[in-house]
């Protein structure tokens, strides 16, 4: 008696320990939209609207990061404006962007890199090398990573 099986085709295993080779820097951003803390509010709000992005990285003139600035930080100066009546075409978002920002390791392990957007509720880090802003991983990217392992065991 012949016995069939009903397994279907498996998908190569991935070996424990190999899922360390899965960096953020295979998944981050290289070309990124950038901004300076010098731009006005009403110009960082039309590049947030055009690209369909939720905010972006703040650079200086060496290409170093010194904040970020989100659409929440848009939305607030909005609302103090109004709120005090006071126009803001002349707003730069230097005063608005956080500056305090916590930044990624290109080199760390992708899901070490999801546990930290559950810690911390962010939606994008910066990735810096050697003082200067290379990447942004966001938590799309991480899903896409998820996706290519998909059925994998993790």
């Amino acid at each position: 008696m012949a016995i069939k099986s009903f397994q279907g085709p498996r998908r190569a295993q991935i070996n424990p320990g190999d899922e360390k080779l899965i960096k953020v820097s295979d998944y981050m951003c290289t070309t990124l939209i950038t901004f300076t803390a010098d731009q006005s509010i009403d110009s960082v709000m039309e590049t947030l609207i055009k690209n369909r992005i939720s905010g972006g990285p703040v650079v200086n003139d060496k290409n170093e990061l010194i904040g970020i600035i989100s659409e929440g930080d848009c939305i607030k100066q909005i609302s103090e404006s109004r709120y005090y009546n006071m126009p803001m075409q002349n707003e730069t978002i230097e005063n608005y962007m956080v500056r305090e920002v916590d930044t990624i390791d290109g080199n760390m392990n992708i899901f070490d890199a999801a546990s930290k957007f559950l810690e911390t509720k962010h939606r994008r880090f910066p990735i810096v090398e050697n003082g200067k802003l290379v990447g942004q991983i966001s938590q799309k990217d991480v899903l896409k990573a998820a996706m290519n392992f998909k059925g994998h065991t993790w």
